[in-house]
């Protein structure tokens, strides 16, 4: 008789997670909102997003000169600033305030003014200075006239002690003004590229924030078709926990699973970003990340009342920041760091990274790969126990509608 009801509670339990299932597909192929999270957002935000920043780098940044020098020396310099990659000299003007109009109107990102003894201060073997103003609105911007006025400045400073100090050969000449010579290597972004250093994490919360909004788009929906306002539809195929859990994550898995191959393995590859990490320990690594986010999703689910409030928790921007990308981890709060670890996306975006851009091994990201398991084993409980209690609510709201008709009929 055990094994009998043991076999039948089996029986019974895969027939209501294959139903939930089937359910849940018909769900979100139904639901317009929903489809666009779970399917346009996934396959063209990874498109645009690297069509925006595949440039990698700003070049020719528009910078205004004052030149109140005039000399040989001053005019050599303004031709090799402008020479530079990432500057483009477009205006030589009279005074700084009509540099100032020029900046005001976005015409240029930055003022180079040259003072009036820049070529006395050369000639005489003085430490000239430059002035440099730039537009912080943008940092990139900032950050490349800055490289390109430093380049400029460090090798014209070579010369310009080269010929007011010349020695016997040119050799000598080179030991003198670099008795150091280096050479810089960048590792794993040798572009210092912005698509590089970005896109990955960009991956990695586009997949996180179309689940989280999608299931709970699903959940707020359900909520508002049911009458009596329960999660839980009245259909006996959903009084059971695990199969309700079962079923829908599986409906979720399926179509991300095909996502996640498209996103992290066949966009990078398209737009030749730098991608070391092999393709089977990337998705090794995602998959505990997408049962992470899914359980995580269900869990929030069981708090949403309507459809539109889902968007209350677009919170892409502050994981990115937690995420230990646009500012090291190690600088941001304990207390902040605490928080981040309750989201997947953070050890999602450093372990991916690491494994996509560094060409690290599944054991080099140990510590992010075993905490995704953590999360996703802590946010199945929780959207189990999310479903517990809406089952039990929904038994108990029966019970007090039947009561009630049965007081009125009587």
């Amino acid at each position: 008789m055990r094994k009998t009801s043991l076999t039948t509670i089996l029986k019974e339990g895969i027939a209501d997670s294959s139903y939930i299932w089937k359910e849940e597909l018909k769900s979100v192929f139904h639901d317009r909102g929903v489809e666009i999270f779970f399917f346009f957002v996934p396959l063209f935000y990874p498109v645009l997003y690297s069509l925006i920043y595949n440039t990698e780098v700003v070049r020719d940044v528009h910078l205004a000169v004052v030149d109140q020098s005039k000399t040989f020396y001053s005019r050599e310099y303004i031709r090799r600033v402008d020479a530079a990659q990432e500057i483009s000299v477009v205006a030589n003007s009279s005074d700084l305030v009509e540099a100032k109009k020029l900046m005001d109107s976005k015409k240029v990102y930055g003022i180079l003014v040259i003072p009036s003894e820049f070529s006395k201060d050369l000639h005489q073997s003085n430490q000239t200075h430059v002035a440099f103003y730039s537009d912080m609105g943008s940092m990139l911007n900032y950050k490349a006239i800055l490289m390109g006025l430093n380049n400029v400045s460090l090798q014209c400073g070579k010369d310009v002690q080269i010929s007011n100090h010349p020695l016997s050969t040119d050799k000598l000449n080179q030991i003198n003004v670099s008795p150091i010579s280096y050479e810089a290597i960048d590792f794993y972004n040798p572009q210092l590229g912005f698509a590089t250093f970005l896109v990955p994490a960009i991956l990695i919360l586009v997949i996180h924030q179309t689940l989280v909004l999608g299931i709970c788009m699903l959940g707020g929906t359900a909520r508002e078709k049911n009458r009596y306002n329960c999660l839980v539809p009245l259909n006996r195929h959903f009084n059971g926990t695990l199969r309700i859990v079962f079923g829908k994550g599986l409906a979720y898995l399926m179509i991300y699973m095909v996502f996640c191959l498209w996103v992290f393995i066949v966009v990078p590859k398209i737009f030749s970003f730098p991608q070391l990490g092999k393709p089977s320990t990337i998705m090794i690594f995602i998959l505990p990340f997408l049962f992470a986010c899914i359980f995580f999703s269900m869990t929030l689910s069981g708090f949403i009342v309507t459809r539109e409030s889902p968007m209350m928790v677009f919170v892409s921007v502050i994981l990115l920041f937690m995420s230990g990308v646009t500012w090291p981890m190690s600088s941001i709060p304990h207390g902040w760091r605490l928080i981040a670890c309750l989201f997947p996306s953070t050890g999602g975006i450093q372990g991916f990274i690491r494994i996509n851009t560094m060409g690290a091994l599944l054991a080099d990201v140990a510590f992010e790969y075993k905490m995704l398991w953590v999360q996703a084993g802590i946010y199945f409980i929780t959207a189990c126990l999310v479903y517990r209690y809406q089952i039990i609510h929904c038994r108990k709201v029966l019970l007090r509608a039947y009561k009630q008709t049965k007081q009125v009929q009587e």
